[in-house]
């Protein structure tokens, strides 16, 4: 059994347990909720624990092979430019179009209330910050302050500085500072690893509890949150489609016959890397020079997830729903700021890794707890298929607009 199936089926049995013991016995089960409260926060403390240091190593280990990339070469140089471009885009989309999605089909009132009181963590409904705030908070006065007090955004702009400032200098010296940095990341991997082996135990005791003060509400909550945060995964993935028609000058119909091998691939393995020969003879295929493909489609897949900043905002739109948390203008350019930035750090990661690394600064950058996320990360499965499907629909058409730039037919 693999772990992902580990923690789902933790998470249906602990939702099951909590429903059935209130059924027998409220009081007890209620007081149960005293000793799994604990394990479960304590579970999910010990991943939040690793978030700051794990953002920040991300964050110069990516910005360093960016642009090490983009260094290589024109070819890389443009596919990185279009990367970044397309990553701000489909967050925006995301910003616009989760809220829109969430107002057309919301949460019952019922289940939203319901589930907002077994979080022990829920804030109560208080001021909305302004667009004047983020701003004022977006630049770190003290980045110890910043990284002592979970605030992401600021300490998510000093890391890119930083990031930014060791690809300007020697050789030498840039290397050495990468390699610390890809040191840490790689032991606070080693960390978070740790603690995930014990996620089937955290799970089930957020479940319990959830269960127990939600009753069936939190199965159809976690049904709706699939559905509304795959929704966005699949917008992305279309979105493919007129990228390539506008930018690569590839016919919408030649594209799909020529991406669908390459997306059953995808949904088969769930891993862009593992599409990787499948892209390369599909945009082959569309005329793409082999040393051009052979340039983009790896990069992409070392540093390019188009449908995770969109989808890692959504899941953070929907939490904030889900608990009730009002979010304003400025709460909002936090997420999409924090979203667009940390994405690149995050795409060689393991799929449950990524969800917290990747998820959590974006959350917390919004002002909505991540409590959730210990059961939501057990349903993870389905909308990764969207991401990765979406992932490799773009790396395809981002690879057939940098061949038409390069002079290539389509």
């Amino acid at each position: 059994m693999s772990q992902a199936t580990r923690i789902l089926l933790a998470l249906v049995v602990g939702l099951a347990l909590g429903i059935a013991a209130v059924a027998i016995d409220k009081g007890a089960a209620l007081s149960a909720i005293g000793i799994t409260g604990p394990i479960g926060s304590a579970w999910l403390h010990g991943l939040q624990m690793v978030i700051v240091p794990l953002v920040v190593g991300l964050l110069v280990t990516g910005v360093a092979a960016g642009a090490e990339a983009a260094r290589a070469g024109r070819i890389a140089g443009r596919a990185v430019i279009a990367f970044i471009v397309i990553l701000w885009a489909t967050t925006l989309m995301s910003a616009a179009l989760t809220p829109l999605l969430l107002d057309l089909w919301p949460l019952p009132p019922e289940w939203s209330a319901a589930l907002r009181a077994s979080l022990s963590n829920a804030p109560p409904p208080g001021t909305v910050p302004s667009l004047a705030n983020f701003f004022e908070s977006v630049v770190p006065t003290n980045i110890v302050a910043a990284a002592g007090g979970d605030a992401f955004l600021p300490l998510t702009v000093f890391a890119l500085a930083f990031a930014f400032a060791i690809t300007q200098l020697p050789a030498a010296q840039r290397d050495r500072l990468v390699e610390l940095f890809r040191a840490i990341t790689d032991a606070m991997l080693i960390i978070i690893g740790w603690v995930l082996k014990l996620a089937p135990i955290g799970v089930f005791c957020l479940a319990y509890g959830v269960g127990a003060r939600t009753g069936a509400a939190a199965f159809g909550a976690l049904v709706h949150y699939i559905v509304s945060v795959s929704a966005i995964g699949f917008v992305v993935l279309l979105a493919g489609y007129p990228v390539a028609l506008v930018f690569g000058r590839v016919g919408i119909g030649r594209f799909a016959r020529a991406v669908a091998p390459a997306q059953a691939v995808a949904v088969s393995t769930q891993s862009s890397l593992a599409s990787l020969p499948a892209m390369l003879e599909a945009t082959e295929a569309m005329g793409s020079p082999p040393a051009t493909a052979g340039i983009v489609l790896p990069l992409a897949v070392a540093v390019f997830r188009a449908t995770s900043p969109a989808m890692n905002l959504a899941v953070a739109l929907y939490i904030a729903h889900w608990l009730g948390v009002p979010i304003g203008p400025g709460q909002l350019m936090a997420g999409i700021a924090t979203a667009a930035i940390t994405t690149m750090g995050s795409v060689s990661l393991p799929g449950t890794i990524s969800y917290f690394a990747s998820v959590a600064p974006v959350a917390i950058a919004m002002g909505v707890p991540i409590e959730a996320l210990g059961l939501l990360v057990a349903v993870e499965t389905v909308p990764d298929l969207f991401r990765t499907v979406g992932n490799v629909t773009m790396d395809c058409a981002v690879t057939m607009f940098v061949a038409r730039r390069e002079g290539s037919p389509a």
